[in-house]
């Protein structure tokens, strides 16, 4: 009976990770210079994999792109914000903005052209129909 999730699969995500901290480039411009990483949730249904990310502040669909492969779904965007306010006149900031990226492993192989994508209340919902296929392609998503 076969492993329902590869433990190799998450390696070579694991890899890269590691690569990108010990890159000195990251230490010389600083780690906070390299983007947010969306925190997601990943689960199977029946028939699809479906990666869910909180990634609040989203205006429009141009301002994320999202490239699915048949084992990997991969984000990467900006978050603008439109302050008034100088930097000086902040007394606490906290809430993100800049460029943001991320690249999930899945738990099973997916049909890349059956990927669709909608974004609610700051959630980016990616649903993929399951399959062995190895043609990527970039998704658009339907505002609500």
């Amino acid at each position: 009976m076969p492993l329902p999730v590869d433990p190799l699969r998450h390696l070579e995500s694991f890899r890269r990770d590691v690569g990108r901290l010990l890159d000195p480039e990251v230490w010389r411009t600083g780690w906070w210079n390299q983007g947010m990483m969306p925190r997601a949730d990943v689960y199977e249904t029946g028939n699809q994999v479906v990666v869910s990310c909180e990634i609040p502040g989203l205006r429009q669909a141009d301002d994320v792109e999202i490239d699915v492969d048949d084992d990997r779904v991969h984000l990467s965007g900006v978050i603008e914000r439109d302050e008034e306010r100088r930097d000086d006149d902040f007394l606490q900031r906290e809430r993100f903005f800049g460029r943001f990226s991320r690249t999930i492993s899945l738990p099973a192989d997916v049909k890349p052209e059956s990927a669709r994508a909608s974004y609610h209340n700051g959630v980016l919902e990616i649903r993929i129909d399951k399959a062995r296929q190895t043609r990527g392609r970039r998704v658009n998503i339907e505002f609500h």
